[in-house]
């Protein structure tokens, strides 16, 4: 009982971390740019706001096929 009381104290500690860091307005935990692209896959869906290497590779592929 003592270990599921100390498991149970240990993961309330760790939501109420994360509650206060959203309530401070810190930035929300994002992703790392070209993640699926360094296993060698695309993302299918696209994305809203591509990082700027992304950008950069996608209007310098649109200028090469003009």
């Amino acid at each position: 009982m003592t270990i599921f009381l100390v498991s149970f104290l240990v993961m309330v500690v760790a939501i109420l971390a994360m509650a206060v860091g959203v309530l401070v307005g810190r930035r929300p935990i994002g992703g790392s740019c070209g993640g699926l692209e360094r296993l060698g896959l695309e993302c299918d869906a696209g994305c809203d706001k591509p990082c700027p290497e992304r950008l950069a590779r996608m209007q310098s592929s649109s200028k090469e096929a003009l």
